[in-house]
This record gives structure tokens, sequence and C-alpha cells, in this order.
């Protein structure tokens, strides 16, 4: 009988940083110890979320910060160690800054290249998909985290008024995990619906990055224009252009999405959100383009 063999996946996160020069480039990074010409990538550290160790790799990489706006395909292949295979999410990266980086003996060279150019300059098939994707996605203009808020025990158990139900312990710990992943959006706006649960749960993220919280009621469940009014203030936030972070609520979040019909989303159900859960949005000009999940 053949020996059972058991395949270890190690996880990596990476992106496709892009620029506007006199078109979209792209940046590759060359690494001399496998003579091969790649995108910015590396290993995750022990419980980071993908998202950001993708932001942290390409910082160290290629001295970019970049802001993440849409997930690209992930990839899979061998790493020629016995039975072990990498996985690796991408995702579209915006330039924030660019520090540039000192050649070392992992990354000797990074290199701006245009985009229609990227293909030829890439040592492997795997990365050429990733980018080729890229390329057929329209420019992504505004990001937007749609987030629920953390739990605040139930309802029944609070004696006050509903608006005025506080996160608890629970939540408090969901707020920190949520705050370590939406830091990496640098986030030019925090915006929350009027329940205090809400407003608490960005609050953290809010200290973190020197913003005020900005309260909305458009994206209260129970107001007055309803979902349609949510998704005329989430678009008007988009058109600000940059990134931006709302907190909202349970009843709001998936008819929300719904709404704004993402491509791949058939029904409401399709975006059932748990409490300290969210949403990655990546919007070109008025059209959702895609989601991604943000589960901290």
């Amino acid at each position: 009988m053949a020996a059972v063999t058991h395949t270890k996946t190690v996880r990596a996160a990476g992106g496709v940083p892009w620029r506007a020069a006199a078109g979209v480039e792209v940046a590759l990074v060359y690494r001399p110890r496998y003579g091969d010409w790649t995108l910015p990538k590396g290993k995750l550290e022990k419980h980071e979320h993908p998202l950001v160790a993708a932001v942290r790799e390409v910082c160290e990489e290629t001295g970019i910060t970049g802001v993440p706006q849409l997930r690209l395909p992930t990839i899979r292949y061998l790493t020629g160690e016995p039975d072990v295979e990498k996985l690796v999410d991408f995702w579209s990266m915006r330039v924030r800054a660019d520090a540039g980086h000192e050649p070392d003996d992992e990354i000797a060279e990074v290199r701006w290249v245009p985009l229609a150019q990227a293909a030829s300059q890439l040592s492997y098939k795997h990365d050429r998909g990733v980018v080729a994707t890229f390329a057929r996605l329209p420019r992504i203009t505004a990001e937007v985290a749609l987030v629920r808020h953390a739990y605040a025990g139930s309802r029944h158990a609070w004696h006050g008024p509903d608006r005025l139900r506080p996160v608890d312990s629970v939540g408090h710990d969901q707020a920190a995990k949520l705050t370590a992943v939406l830091e990496v959006l640098a986030p030019d706006r925090i915006v929350a619906a009027s329940p205090q649960r809400c407003r608490e749960t960005v609050l953290p993220l809010a200290e973190k990055v020197g913003l005020p919280v900005k309260v909305d009621a458009a994206f209260d469940e129970d107001a007055n224009d309803g979902v349609a009014g949510a998704a005329a203030a989430l678009m008007a936030l988009a058109a600000e252009g940059g990134s931006t972070v709302i907190c909202s609520q349970g009843k709001v979040i998936p008819p929300l999405l719904r709404l704004l019909r993402p491509a791949g989303a058939s029904t409401v159900e399709d975006f059932d959100t748990h409490k300290g859960t969210g949403w990655l949005l990546g919007i070109a000009g008025t059209t959702v383009v895609g989601v991604d999940r943000l589960d901290p």
C-alpha cells in the first residue's frame, strides 16, 4: 500500500502596487536568490490577518505603503520542499507613500513597469495571471470598509434605550481585532450609525488614526429613507475619494450590499455579516466593482 502524504500549506500574502504615471504602472521585485521577477509578497506572521500581512510585506519588500482595494486571485504552488505548498492571497493596492527600498540580499531591485509590459517581465505564469486580472479592472477611485458593530450583549437584557446599549467585553475584543485590520486602509474618514455600539466599535480606530467619528443616521436600522438612503449616503462618501470606514447594523448591511449589486452576488443572504466583521468595497466612480469579506 502506498504511503499517505499530507501536504503542508504555508500562508502568504502580497499585492499589486500601482500608480498612475503616463499610464498605469505596477511595482515588481527582483530576488537575487532565485534570479526571478515577481510580485511583492511574504509569509504571514503568527495570528496575522492576510490583509495586514499583504500591506506589511509590500512595504518591507518595496518601501511602498499601499492601501488595499480589491482582492485578486489567490495562487497556490509547490515550494520545492517535500509536500509543502504555498497559498498566496493578493490585493490591488494604490500607493499612499513610497519611501524607496535599499537593495539587500532578499530584494535587489524594485522596478516600476508599465502595466502592458508587466507580463513579459514576470518570471511565473501564476504572477502573470494575477496581473492580468488586475489589468481587466476599472480604476478604483474609492475604498469603503462597511462593518457591523461589535457584540453589545442582549437587547432583552438591556433595560435602557436600545440606542444607548454599549459594547460589552466581548465586543471590545472584537473592536480591537477589527481595528488592526481597518488601520491598514488608512481611512480618510470614519462614519457610524447613531447607536452607541456603532460609535464604540470604531472609536479605537478613530483614536489610533487621529480622526473623529461622524454620526450619520442614514446607516441606522430605522432610518427614514431606508436602505436606499444608506446606499446614497455610502456612494456620496465614496465620491469624496480615498478610504472610508462605515459602521452600521445587521439589518442594514446585507440589503444595502445587495442593492449596490457588486459582481458575483445574487441574494441578500450572500451578505450576512456577523458582529465585529464586515466588507471591503472597491468602487470605480458610481460602480461597486467588488467586495471582500473582512473577518478579523
